[in-house]
């Protein structure tokens, strides 16, 4: 029976909701932090240093936290510098000139004027820019100006504690998600040898269809590898683990190349199959062997080890790729030079350089 619209919508409302769970999920220790961190920095500046309203403390240290770990310890110096700086301009200027209209507009200038004559960044001058806005029109009293400073101070420093508090799940990431990328890629193959021999069109274009949907994969991927790499670069307390961070960072590359590639091998076997084209039945048993070597190389990535175990799978696979019969059929023909280029690039993760999986493969049968 067909799926109704109806149908259709909830099922992508599902994914949808599932999809959005999963981001809270990944991201609730930074919220968890950040949440902390604002409380801690309110804390210090109200019940430590006595301060009746320390507005700008709590916002400090959220803003330089984010909920991303790229760049955090520059985040803490330029948000903590912008508070300060548009907090003094803004306490003078309204000594001497009042606050409205006109005075709002002088004061925006100078502040991201002086942010930006100091080489700051973009956090930096929009910073000055805001906090100046904030204390000439909501809290416009320049006997607070020292006070201001130190909690932008307060906010920065717990920001900074904070920061390097990281836990281990971000380092782990990255080859978990390179695991599941490669596990698609096993996926495929098999559905791929099944088209194969069975030649079933319905079946085919599911697979493609399936195929076409992995560019997310690539992309959490990445996602994950810069999130390890900023991790590595934030934190002192995990510095260690920079070299294997960026090695697995290195595998991004490779595996897209190798989904990019399956997703051409699905391609060309959905249309063998739409044009009734035979694919030779040694194919398939290929395609099932180096998925079998795929998963063995995810099984490697999963538990947190480089894939130099798979290498002599994959290279038997390859091997076979040199013994297998040629086609007349130009979608079959294609179907084996994709073969040959999906175990190339699943050499990589074995710690092979392009030239060197390259020259692996035999010679393709004439």
């Amino acid at each position: 029976m067909e799926a109704t619209p109806l149908d259709r919508a909830w099922t992508r409302s599902r994914t949808s909701a599932r999809t959005r769970i999963d981001r809270w999920k990944s991201k609730r220790f930074q919220i968890a932090q950040c949440a902390l961190a604002a409380g801690a920095a309110w804390f210090i500046a109200h019940d430590l240093l006595g301060h009746a309203s320390p507005f700008f403390a709590p916002i400090a240290a959220v803003v330089s936290l984010g909920t991303s770990y790229g760049q955090r310890l520059r985040r803490v110096v330029e948000v903590t510098v912008g508070v300060a700086v548009g907090v003094l301009l803004a306490d003078l200027l309204v000594s001497y000139v009042g606050s409205g209209w006109w005075q709002l507009t002088l004061i925006v200038s100078l502040a991201m004027t002086t942010a930006f004559l100091l080489d700051g960044g973009q956090l930096f001058v929009t910073q000055a820019a805001v906090q100046s806005i904030v204390v000439s029109t909501l809290l416009p009293d320049p006997g607070m100006a020292l006070t201001r400073w130190t909690d932008a101070l307060v906010g920065g420093a717990v920001a900074l504690v904070a920061a390097t508090v990281v836990p281990a799940a971000p380092l782990r990431r990255p080859r978990e998600q390179a695991a599941v990328v490669v596990r698609k890629v096993a996926e495929l193959l098999r559905a791929a040898a099944d088209v194969m021999l069975d030649g079933e069109v319905e079946h085919a274009l599911d697979v493609l269809a399936d195929a076409r949907a992995t560019d997310y994969l690539i992309n959490e991927l990445r996602s994950a590898a810069d999130e390890g790499l900023s991790v590595v670069a934030s934190s002192p307390f995990r510095v260690r683990h920079k070299g294997h961070v960026r090695r697995m960072a290195d595998l991004v590359d490779p595996l897209d190349r190798s989904l990019r590639s399956t997703r051409v091998l699905v391609r060309h076997t959905a249309v063998a199959a739409y044009h009734r084209r035979p694919v030779p039945g040694s194919y398939a048993i290929v395609a099932r062997e180096l998925a079998a070597a795929a998963d063995h190389a995810a099984d490697e990535l999963a538990a947190n080890r480089m894939a130099e175990v798979a290498r002599p799978a994959l290279l038997a696979v390859g091997q076979a790729t040199g013994l297998v019969e040629r086609s007349d059929v130009l979608s079959a023909e294609v179907v084996l030079a994709q073969l040959r280029s999906v175990i190339a690039d699943l050499l990589l993760l074995t710690g092979m350089d392009p030239l060197e999986a390259s020259d692996a493969l035999p010679p393709p049968p004439r």
